[in-house]
């Protein structure tokens, strides 16, 4: 049985050799601190509602990973929902679960407008995913400065 349950401190030595293997994947194009990733971590199961951690579990077991977070666009006159990662150990992949992720998590969000993703284009299985689920390239470049 599959399901999606939002994510908590005591799954840390679970979930984190998992975000340490997304970021050697072909979804991430540079490399991110442990420093940070461990952060991100902390700030998923904290009481800060800005970003959400979930995990996907198969008969009771983990078996990968989300987080997401919410913010304003006032393109869309709304809340944007942000999938910001997305893993599942090999051993899933598949099996329908990313798809059955994106569905709860958009059925859960029904104050969301857009629901927003960002994917490398040497990752084309996922690309592939995410046009059948009904998301569609957008043109812009991004910039960015970080602190």
């Amino acid at each position: 049985m599959f399901t999606v349950e939002k994510m908590t401190e005591d799954m840390r030595d679970e979930v984190l050799p998992m975000v340490d293997a997304f970021y050697q994947s072909d979804a991430v194009s540079h490399e991110v601190e442990r420093e940070r990733r461990e952060q991100t971590f902390a700030d998923a199961v904290s009481d800060d509602p800005v970003l959400e951690g979930y995990v996907l579990k198969e008969d009771g077991k983990i078996i990968g990973f989300g987080y997401v977070t919410i913010y304003y666009a006032c393109e869309v006159g709304g809340r944007c929902l942000m999938f910001e990662e997305l893993y599942l150990k090999e051993e899933a992949r598949g099996k329908g679960y990313g798809s059955r992720f994106f569905e709860a998590v958009m059925q859960e969000r029904t104050d969301v407008r857009r629901f927003r993703l960002e994917v490398t284009k040497k990752n084309q299985r996922a690309a592939r995913l995410y046009e059948r689920l009904g998301f569609q390239f957008l043109d812009y470049d991004q910039m960015a400065l970080d602190r």
